[in-house]
């Protein structure tokens, strides 16, 4: 089933069990995808979804990093429970054994010695853990240290 779709049976259960606040994560998550599929003239496949999705999550960590910062722990609260309901979404992410495992088999598959070529190792990385959740950013980091 597609993303969107679920996405809109999810609305109408939280509309019936009058859970605002899903309701309105929902209406955020339902919007973005619409977005998406009118700015582009060609059909949203699963990856465009996902690519989506993360964006949001990243603006809901930003947003609660800067809520905190202001004293706002309501608010900071709020952009949490919307993070986590679109991580529900996403499909599961990877372990930090798996991802190790992606690492050390993208290192021998390439051959890599030296920091300055770490965009292949990158690469061959995330092609080993296509179709789950991984932060770029941890990875890169990992990466970065084994090449050190």
């Amino acid at each position: 089933m597609p993303l969107i779709d679920r996405v809109q049976q999810d609305m109408v259960a939280a509309m019936k069990g009058k859970a605002e606040a899903r309701l309105s994560a929902l209406r955020m998550i339902k919007a973005a995808l619409m977005k998406q599929k009118v700015d582009s003239p060609k059909p949203i496949d699963e990856a465009m979804e996902m690519q989506i999705l993360k964006s949001l999550i990243k603006q809901r960590i930003d947003a609660s990093e800067m809520f905190r910062k202001a004293g706002r722990a309501e608010q900071a609260d709020k952009e949490d429970a919307e993070r986590t309901l679109i991580e529900s979404y996403l499909p599961a992410g990877a372990g930090e054994e798996e991802i190790d495992a992606a690492i050390a088999a993208a290192l021998a598959e390439t051959g890599v010695t030296s920091l300055k070529q770490m965009g292949l190792v990158m690469k061959a990385a995330q092609a080993k853990l296509a179709g789950k959740t991984v932060d770029g950013k941890a990875l890169s980091d990992k990466v970065r240290s084994k090449l050190q």
